[in-house]
């Protein structure tokens, strides 16, 4: 065959895409139950670190045993569907694409030293695209005990900033429902007129410099989630009478 020729260097050219391709394919193949793995024990990760468990990736499975006690999978009128794990059979993402009745609300609960603690996740969006996190409770359902946020694209340095622990640190102790019973969420407002966020009792937290947006999504998105949860809260509320 004549290396110089036009259809030796296209076959040439040929064979190197469709090996290279292969091989990529079978590395990505072959670390497909890794990198799962890692998706699962950062979720883990995540969940845990609501109740103020900071664990490495390697110690979050066993950790998440330990104090995870329940799984649930709620509807939208407050009832249990114990036919899906909400860990490994909800994702997020894909339920905000499903018609409002028939998305499910994943609900955690923990017990730690025989206290209570309600994670919720949370789904929404920022600047630039999707943020999510998780949002934990104290068995009044209303205090918040602790955060967990992550963004796919927002800006280093101003929304990217809803990760640090400084951020997270700020939701602690404060209330979502107001003193009339209503739900109130937390909101992320600029000049809120408490920067050492003394006041627990306001609903508020100071935004993050240069990322109101990002701020107003984060808002958002703990109203919009906790909004789901309302039924769940009320019947249990009802079921400790």
């Amino acid at each position: 065959m004549d290396r110089n020729s036009n259809f030796y260097t296209f076959l040439f050219v040929g064979v190197m895409i469709v090996g290279i391709a292969s091989i990529l394919a079978y590395t990505s193949q072959t670390l497909k139950p890794m990198q799962d793995e890692n998706v699962k024990n950062e979720k883990m990760q995540n969940i845990l670190s609501t109740v103020g468990i900071n664990v490495s990736r390697d110690e979050a499975e066993k950790f998440y045993k330990k104090y995870i006690i329940e799984e649930l999978a709620l509807t939208i009128d407050g009832s249990i569907n114990n036919t899906i794990s909400p860990f490994s059979d909800l994702n997020l993402a894909k339920e905000l694409k499903k018609d409002y009745k028939d998305q499910h609300f994943p609900l955690y609960i923990a017990d730690i030293d025989s206290e209570k603690y309600y994670i919720i996740e949370l789904r929404g969006t920022g600047l630039w695209d999707a943020i999510w996190g998780y949002i934990s409770l104290k068995s009044d359902f209303n205090t918040v005990n602790g955060v967990s946020f992550d963004h796919k694209g927002e800006t280093a340095g101003l929304g990217a900033e809803i990760t640090k622990d400084w951020f997270k640190e700020s939701f602690i102790n404060e209330k979502v429902f107001n003193d009339d019973g209503k739900l109130v969420g937390i909101t992320v407002l600029k000049g809120n007129n408490d920067p050492t966020n003394s006041d627990k009792d306001d609903h508020e937290v100071d935004a993050i410099s240069g990322s109101t947006i990002t701020g107003d999504g984060v808002t958002n998105m703990i109203i919009e989630r906790l909004n789901n949860y309302l039924p769940y809260i009320k019947k249990f509320e009802i079921a400790q009478l």
